[in-house]
């Protein structure tokens, strides 16, 4: 929609408040909210101040004015809040009006117009697959005398033998076994359905939703592929809408990796190809049916991939997740068909149009326009420099004998290790000013001050079981 026809909108849907919506560096939805009459066709261009010192990783006191400046092509009606029109914003310098640096989408966009400008391609489609839990309690604190969490759902293997809820129907999900039962052992169909229906009435097409293979409230809900930006836009609405229709129903919604020990993580399986004038670049003749260009996009992820996950994995807690024994892809290799690779070949249609990879490492918690924008600054290092993936891995990688997985290169075990490898490996990314060195050396200082070095300087509940009474 244009700005006028956005405000036809508001018009015919009797809108009254204009929510304003964008994500801070680590990947946080904000907004705040503004009455219908203080937008016009103007405000499009002139946008709305903030405090920017107040965001994670942003602004200094001393700069603090930034500015908000709404997108009319994603406003949606916001179908939780009354008589309300939600729009993503891009964050522009008062002063200078330049687009902020590290403004996610504005990495995001500079990423699709350096990929034009290569004349590699002209759209990178990305078909990304959600997993997150629902959970029906959840209570957790940390301080300096106690630390816990404590999860619950009404379908978790451990409530087997539980009074409560009364009575207990005994329909309980094992660990690893929650891939599509139907209900009542699958509590959560008719919540997942709504939360198709309320995605798919905000203009996000669906392919499918199904519950997923962990226990206690796993699901997946998979989104229809689409160009870097839109894409990315979509997933701050998904993760909107799926929280609030959990709330909705007294439950609680996390796209937090692994929050069950000893069962499956959830990731965010990415679904990538590259298109040039409405072609598909990459279906052709070569293994599992890709083309030269494919092969050196899929090198070059491969390539970086210990970098990428600095973004595609940005949490402590990722690493909990890139374990062996629960299809998470702990191996950085590449198969046709094969789900433990970290690069898979989906093998649904011989259509040319359908030809793609699918990068199996990221998860839910990255910020999407930082992790799709670096797959992509990869994928064109590969295609430019010709980096081959070597050969494919197409036994199951996990029932390998250890000589032969000495050969195969692992992803990073700690979210300090991909910081590292992302200061050593950056500079496929600074091309076309997509990624600067200050977002780069600002996201590696946030990461390892604000996350990884809190986790590191705290006892864990755990070791007071293995070192108590030593």
């Amino acid at each position: 929609m244009t700005p006028r026809e956005v405000l036809a909108l508001c018009r015919e849907r009797e809108i009254k408040a204009i929510d304003l919506r964008f994500m801070d560096f680590p990947g946080t939805q904000k907004h705040f909210t503004i009455p219908l009459q203080v937008l016009t066709e103007e405000s499009f261009e002139e946008g709305f101040g903030f405090d920017g010192s107040s965001m994670h990783g942003w602004q200094s006191i001393n700069e603090s004015d930034m500015l908000v400046v709404p997108q009319s092509e994603t406003a949606i009606v916001d179908p939780f809040q009354k008589q309300t029109l939600t729009m993503i914003c891009n964050i522009q310098d008062p002063i200078t009006r330049e687009d902020y640096a590290k403004d996610p989408r504005n990495v995001a966009r500079k990423a699709e117009r350096y990929m034009k400008s290569t004349g590699l391609a002209d759209v990178a489609n990305f078909g990304p697959e959600p997993e997150f839990f629902i959970f029906d309690h959840v209570r957790f604190d940390q301080n300096e005398h106690e630390a816990y969490y404590h999860i619950d759902s009404i379908e978790g293997q451990w409530n087997r033998g539980q009074e409560s809820p009364s009575p207990n129907a005994g329909y309980k999900i094992r660990h690893k076994e929650g891939y599509f039962p139907v209900p009542p052992a699958d509590t959560l169909q008719s919540l997942r359905t709504e939360a198709m229906l309320t995605l798919q009435d905000c203009g996000i097409e669906i392919e499918a939703q199904h519950h997923e293979v962990a226990t206690a409230g796993q699901c997946e809900i998979d989104m229809k592929y689409g160009p870097l930006v839109k894409t990315a836009d979509n997933l701050l609405y998904y993760k909107y809408i799926i929280k609030n229709i959990a709330s909705q129903y007294g439950k609680s919604a996390t796209f937090m990796p692994k929050p069950i020990w000893n069962d499956n993580g959830s990731g965010l399986h990415l679904h990538f190809s590259l298109w040039k004038n409405e072609e598909p670049l990459f279906a052709g003749s070569g293994y599992g049916g890709l083309s030269e260009t494919a092969m050196f996009a899929m090198g070059g992820i491969l390539a970086h991939s210990r970098a990428l996950l600095a973004f595609c994995c940005p949490t402590t807690n990722s690493y909990k997740r890139l374990i062996p024994g629960f299809e998470a892809p702990v191996n950085l290799t590449y198969s046709y068909r094969n789900r433990s690779a970290a690069i898979r070949i989906p093998v649904h249609s011989p259509n040319p149009a359908s030809k793609r990879f699918e990068f199996r490492c990221p998860d839910s918690s990255s910020n999407p326009y930082l992790a799709m924008s670096a797959v992509l600054m990869a994928a064109l290092d590969g295609i430019q420099s010709k980096i081959t993936p070597g050969q494919p891995l197409d036994k199951d990688i996990y029932d390998l004998k250890p000589e032969e997985l000495e050969t195969v290169a692992k992803t990073p075990i700690s979210l300090e290790e991909s910081l590292a490898a992302l200061r050593d490996d950056h500079e496929f990314l600074l091309r076309g000013d997509v990624f600067t060195e200050d977002v780069i050396d600002t996201w590696i200082w946030y990461k390892e001050t604000k996350e990884a070095e809190i986790l590191r300087q705290r006892p864990h509940p755990v070791e007071f079981n293995m070192y108590y009474d030593i």
